[in-house]
This record gives C-alpha cells, structure tokens and sequence, in this order.
C-alpha cells in the first residue's frame, strides 16, 4: 500500500505523545513493504526531506501566527498543499491517515478531492479532557474532532476506553472504531552500566531516601496535584526516608507553591525539562513511578517505565486500567483519591520483592501486548479493510 500521513508532530518535534506515536509505527509499516510519505512540520534544523527508518519524511514551513488557531489553519494549508502535490506527483495513494484534529481540514479537503478513503488516529478528545465542552475554544476543538470523526472511513484508538469516548462524544458509530494499542521499542531504552550510580542518584535524594517520581506535562489532567497531596502521608509513614522528584517542563509555580504550603518542600525536587539519555540513567536509581492523572487515553508513560524496569503506581482513569494490571504488572489506585496513591506508593516502596515481581511481569508483558510489530499487523488490518470495502463503492 501506499500511505500519505499527516501529523502535526515527528521527531525532533515533539509535543505530546503523537510523535512517539507516529515515529514507532510507521517504521514497522515501512518493514512490511508499504510506502509511507509522512508530512509534517518543520523543527529546527531538521531536514525539510529525509528517509527515516524507512518512512519518507516531509516537513513543511508553517507561516507564523500570535494566535495559536490562526496558527493551526496556516499549518493546515501548508499540509494540504504539499499532501496535494505528493498526490499528484507520487500517486497514486490508496489511504491518507490523519492523526488528531489539528491536521483534519488538510485531511478532510485531500479526501474530498482526490476520493482517497481516510483514516484517523484520534488520540484524545477535547471532551474528555475536560470532562466536557464548556467554552467557545473548547467547542471549536470538539467540532473539528467531530468533523473528522465523521469524514474518516473508519477511526483508530488506542483503547477500549477511547473507543467509547469517541462513541459517545463524537457520536461516531461503534462499528466504525478499531482498537490498537500504544506499544514501545523496550532496546530503545538505553542502559548505562558503566555510569557513576551513587554520585547520579545524590543530585536526587540522599543515600537513604527512596525516589518516588512523575515525569510528564505539568497540566491539571496529569493530577500531579493529588500526588502533593498524597506525599505527606508517604513521608510520614517512611519516617522521612522519600524523596518525590518531579519531572518535566512547564509551568509549575502552582504545584511548588503547594508543596511548599504542605510543608514538604524539601521533600520535592522539581527539576525541569530532563533529557532523554538523563531520564534513562535517572530510572536506573528510581524505585517508584507514579502517574496520578485525572485523565489518560492511554498512558504511554507507563510503557516507557515498563521498559525502564520501573515499578509503577496509576490512577484508574481512562486507558491506564488496561495498560497496567492491577496486581499484575503495577499497582492502580483510584483517581483522585491522594489516600489510595499514598497506599500504592508505599506497598511498591515497602514491598521490594512485590515491586520487583510487578517489574517482571510490567517488562513481560510488553512483547506480549505493546509490540509495535504486532500492533503494525493490526494496523494494516484496518487499512486492509478500507481498501476492500473502498473497492466494492463507486465513489464519484
């Protein structure tokens, strides 16, 4: 098959989960014999054209903007305009598949104009993030999600939970949506053997504390709030010995003032943006992690700490109850709640050999059920469906 790919985000730009998203699966599409032409934006000094790992990689300007929707309508007409071209030029394509709204109008008008079937990768949905729509910016968002629901032949997910969020915000048939997973590449996560471990760890915690730690946005959906919360209870029953290091970029003087007004500051560490290769090392001296969101369509995070050999505790909300199994391969507390997470945190910090076995089981489980290979197999699946079905219509 020949694939034209819009998404908003690719590597070195990224933004959220999608590029790690995109940059896993199409590779392994790519194994598979299939072409796959990605248009993206430009970052950087990244190449405007390039082959990554198989993928055909084009990465357009964006005419700037104040305004960040005026900003996604410009970037809408550079996609379109170069997928144009691309279909014209390379053609013929037989699916475009569209990841999230922000690429939707581009996706939508080559649809229309080239009678090529669609595909969309709905990743979250402004209703859910929200637990609702409740103002102009948010309505917009839901409209063009809903929009592009409704164009796509059919719509990917990446869980059961999605898959009825979808259904019931964008009013989009259940027999319409398929269910793949997130999955990761575990050799991805690079081992540091021969790195000071002790000096590393002390930029942390002192030698006798735990580490306790959250990595990802600083938004009120990823609920690093309950964890504050959570932490004076942990503290209290190690007698001191935690340490809760906070990872991640953003704006987070809110959540320092919490922590300090909890009288726990000096049991925080908020550190910022952390690169890859010193999240890796930092994962290696870590013995918790913990992701208390309000809301998480899937929980990736989860997955990178799987593979990292981290133990984890999360909340039940969303996609993460099917991605870590309660008493299986981590511990799932209720959402919300800063007395449950306290409870999960310290039967992982308590429980050293309960928390190994959970680490066991966590890495085991992903060549079982978050192999981008398989998930690749499912994903050319669907689009195996559309072509079947697209031949069977007379699409004029």
């Amino acid at each position: 098959m020949k694939i034209l790919v819009l998404a908003w985000e690719f590597p070195p730009r990224i933004v959220g989960g999608i590029a790690r998203h995109v940059a896993e699966l199409y590779p392994e599409l790519a194994k598979r014999g299939h072409e796959i032409h990605l248009v993206t934006v430009e970052f950087g000094q990244a190449p405007w054209y390039e082959v990554v790992d198989g993928v055909y990689v084009h990465r357009v300007s964006v005419a700037p903007s104040d305004n960040f929707f005026h900003w996604v309508v410009n970037m809408n007409e550079s996609l379109g305009k170069h997928g144009g071209k691309l279909l014209l030029e390379e053609g013929p394509f037989d699916l475009i598949h569209a990841h999230d709204w922000l690429v939707g109008d581009a996706a939508s008008a080559l649809k229309h104009l080239f009678k090529i079937p669609l595909v969309a990768t709905i990743h979250a949905t402004e209703f859910g993030r929200y637990n609702g729509i409740h103002n102009d910016a948010q309505r917009y968002i839901h409209q063009k999600e809903t929009l592009l629901g409704h164009d796509a032949w059919r719509i990917i997910v990446c869980t059961n939970y999605m898959r009825l969020e979808v259904e019931r915000a964008l009013r989009a048939p259940w027999d319409k949506i398929d269910v793949v997973y997130n999955g990761i590449r575990p050799e991805k996560k690079h081992r540091h053997p021969d790195f000071d471990y002790w000096n590393f760890r002390r930029r942390f915690a002192n030698d006798e504390e735990k580490i306790a730690y959250y990595v990802g946005r600083m938004t009120h959906e990823k609920g690093v709030a309950v964890l504050l919360n959570a932490a004076p209870k942990v503290i209290q029953a190690l007698g001191e010995r935690v340490k809760f290091v906070l990872i991640g970029g953003g704006n987070t003087e809110h959540l320092k003032r919490q922590a300090w007004e909890l009288g726990i500051w000096d049991k925080c560490y908020f550190t910022g943006f952390m690169s890859d290769d010193d999240l890796d090392k930092f994962q290696t001296v870590a013995d918790c992690a913990v992701f208390p969101s309000l809301y998480e369509p899937f929980g990736i995070v989860a997955l990178e700490s799987f593979a990292a050999r981290v133990p984890v505790v999360v909340s039940d909300t969303g996609g993460l109850p099917e991605v870590v199994r309660h008493n299986k391969t981590g511990i799932v507390t209720w959402t919300n709640n800063a007395d449950s997470l306290a409870w999960g945190i310290l039967e992982v910090l308590r429980r050293p050999d309960y928390a190994q076995w959970l680490v066991e089981n966590a890495y085991a489980d992903l060549s079982h059920r978050f192999d981008w290979a398989k998930l690749a197999l499912q994903t050319e699946a669907v689009y195996g469906r559309i072509l079947h079905e697209r031949s069977q219509v007379n699409w004029e």
